[in-house]
């Protein structure tokens, strides 16, 4: 089992995140604002994390929950690729809108939640 997070998992070329903010599908689940959207070929999933700085002031808060928040999808990314069954790759964005800083705990949990969510909410489109 792959557990890294590679340069070809982040999303960070600015036309894809355009697109997906611009044709992406979202939901929330407490404490994220989640965008997903399948463009079609890519090689990986790409995952991408947005914390408000209207809503953390200090950078060290910003980065302390990107960090936790990154970690928790590296550690349960598998649960993306075990539910997609015909592995259509997709753009993902966790956008943090709580304004309480959370526990690794706390938010992997949530990550696993959004993680499982996201092939269900697919499967029900095209049924």
């Amino acid at each position: 089992m792959d557990c890294k997070f590679s340069k070809q998992e982040r999303l960070h070329s600015k036309k894809l995140i355009k697109e997906l903010f611009d044709k992406g599908s979202s939901f929330f689940l407490y404490p994220f604002k989640v965008i997903y959207f399948e463009p079609g070929e890519l090689p990986n999933h790409q995952f991408l994390v947005s914390v408000s700085k209207k809503r953390f002031k200090k950078a060290v808060d910003r980065n302390y929950i990107k960090r936790r928040v990154k970690e928790a999808y590296r550690q349960n990314k598998f649960l993306l690729k075990e539910a997609d069954t015909d592995n259509p790759r997709k753009l993902i964005a966790l956008v943090y809108v709580s304004q309480d800083l959370m526990g690794f705990h706390d938010i992997e949990s949530k990550v696993i939640r959004v993680l499982k969510k996201i092939p269900q909410i697919k499967s029900k489109k095209n049924a």
